[in-house]
């Protein structure tokens, strides 16, 4: 190389320019004060101009006849060591000194007071998740200061303590955990009663503690369903006692639930106040389950859909459904019925000639194997859950009481409510996640009731949910996959429509939307990147997070 040449010189000056404008971004983030950094933003609030410190050492404080719940009591620690988790040496040394001095914490905030009016912990669909959360600093007319938290349930409850602990910042120059634009008085409530992760588990394997740390962050977002896509056409990784063979349709013998497994997952969640619903996708998706009972795929050439011929298919799906049953306490059960190419059923010569005794084309066989999973899972005190194609080929023949999935696109849910059904808004162009190319912000503009005017028909749309498909993703990158877009639905799912619909979302989601996204990192949810054009891509450069 020359050294006249001019090249490595401007390359040179080009990587100093880089680096100095990188530092000097680094270093000039600044959080835009006129906004509230609370995710989901509550329903109604006011906040001050006081700075306030929360002891190290705070205590809880219960009363009402929930109070006492151990849901109420273990959420509080939990939610203590989150708040505390950078301050805990100060913890010990406030704690020490004081009892040698005998002295009261000089803090602010010494005690939060939870008060639960209901002793009531059934965890069901429109559950009251409401809460009423106040902070302010200790006027002098008690000798302890408080911020206090009531609601009519303990799930209200759990929904406060998130927000409290969202206040709750660590000040890196004094050491100790502040809130800011105190008094903070909040009333919130969550617009929509369903708002849903889908997690699948039959396309790559999860591990229990992976998909106890999904469900954890679920409820820093205030999210309340896992639907659990247990088993699909590749694996059938559940132990069911009643047909103990249909779980050697998983990948290995190590890759499967136990049924104590999903005891686990269920109690875990509910004491975040998270319900489980379960997914039995029938007839399709349900090659798996003729690895260890052949006789439910009607030929070896044809392994699905299952064979609707067979007394034998629908006790099977009897037996599954009633071993889940005292699993999955949940009113609402999945039962599938996408995707379902009946071709095979034409040139397997047993079902054909079932097909003429009956007078049935496939189309009315596909319509009478989900019609009879209905009667099975209802008969079960089970509400089910259908995707959109059981409703698009056979809506009025489907049981009133099924709840429609939305997922092929938009303009589903409206079709759904003007005929009286209830619906679930997936629209796979915003809310599957798998689709890494959907930016956070279609994520975030997506309007469940968009196309519905008439309050009775929304009142159908009971929420909606975004759809973690596991094809392309496992343990090594699903939460990198969730995060934070899934967030943004949620915001669109628990706040109030006029309040986030407004205005350039730029401005009043991104910065919002960076943060949450930096909160989950901090709480040690591996959160990718939000502006990356791919979604879960590692960081394109340096940077701070609030900005990337």
């Amino acid at each position: 190389m020359s050294l006249n040449s001019s090249k490595p010189i401007t390359i040179f000056f080009t990587a100093i320019l880089a680096l100095f404008f990188t530092f000097s971004l680094s270093f000039s983030v600044d959080l835009d004060q006129s906004l509230t950094y609370l995710w989901p933003l509550p329903a109604q609030f006011t906040s001050g101009n006081d700075t306030l410190s929360v002891d190290p050492d705070l205590s809880l404080s219960v009363s009402g006849n929930g109070g006492r719940s151990r849901i109420v009591k273990e959420a509080f620690y939990r939610y203590k060591a989150i708040i505390f988790k950078q301050s805990s040496s100060r913890a010990a040394s406030v704690y020490i000194k004081n009892v040698f001095r005998g002295m009261r914490s000089g803090d602010d905030i010494t005690k939060l007071s939870i008060i639960v009016n209901s002793d009531n912990e059934e965890l069901q669909l429109g559950v009251d998740e409401s809460y009423s959360l106040f902070v302010a600093k200790n006027s002098g007319h008690s000798i302890i200061g408080e911020a206090t938290i009531e609601a009519n349930t303990v799930y209200g409850a759990l929904r406060g303590l998130e927000t409290f602990s969202q206040l709750c910042s660590f000040d890196f120059e004094t050491k100790s955990v502040q809130v800011y634009k105190a008094p903070w008085y909040i009333q919130d409530e969550p617009r929509f009663a369903f708002r849903g992760l889908m997690l699948d588990t039959s396309r790559h394997y999860l591990p229990l503690d992976v998909i106890k740390e999904i469900i954890e962050s679920m409820s820093y977002a205030k999210l309340n369903v896992l639907h659990w896509h247990i088993l699909d056409e590749e694996s059938f990784p559940l132990e069911v006692p009643s047909y103990p063979k249909l779980w050697q349709g998983a990948y290995t013998m190590w890759e499967r639930y136990t049924v104590d497994d999903a005891y686990e997952i269920v109690s875990f969640a509910k004491m975040r106040g998270i319900n489980v619903m379960a997914e039995v996708d029938v007839p399709g998706h349900a090659e798996s389950w003729g690895a260890g009972y052949p006789d439910l795929w009607p030929s070896s050439t044809c392994k699905e859909p299952l064979d609707v011929t067979k007394n034998f298919t629908f006790d099977v799906i009897s037996g599954i459904l009633a071993d889940m049953r005292k699993i999955f306490l949940f009113e609402l059960f999945h039962l599938g019925g996408d995707e379902v190419n009946t071709d095979c059923w034409n040139s397997t010569p047993h079902v054909k000639q079932w097909l003429q005794d009956h007078n049935m084309t496939t189309k009315e066989a596909y319509q009478y194997f989900v019609l009879k999973a209905q009667e099975i899972a209802i008969s079960k005190n089970w509400t089910p859950v259908n995707w959109e194609e059981t409703f698009n080929t056979f809506a009025t023949k489907l049981n009133p009481q099924t709840v429609v999935h939305n997922w092929l696109g938009p303009g589903v849910c409206p079709k759904v409510v003007a005929k009286g059904f209830k619906c679930i808004y997936s629209n796979q162009g915003v809310w599957y996640l798998d689709h890494l190319d959907v930016p956070w912000d279609n994520t975030y503009a997506a309007e469940p009731l968009e196309g519905i005017d008439e309050a009775s028909q929304q009142q159908l749309v009971i929420g909606g949910e975004v759809c973690m498909w596991g094809e392309t993703a496992d343990a090594s990158n699903v939460q990198q996959t969730i995060w934070p877009r899934a967030a943004a639905a949620a915001e669109r799912l628990w706040s109030r429509r006029e309040a986030i619909s407004t205005g350039n979302i730029t401005l009043t989601a991104l910065p919002r939307f960076h943060y949450f996204r930096c909160l989950l990192n901090r709480r040690g949810v591996q959160a990718a990147p939000v502006t990356n054009f791919y979604a879960r891509q590692p960081p394109t450069g340096a940077g701070s997070c609030y900005v990337q």
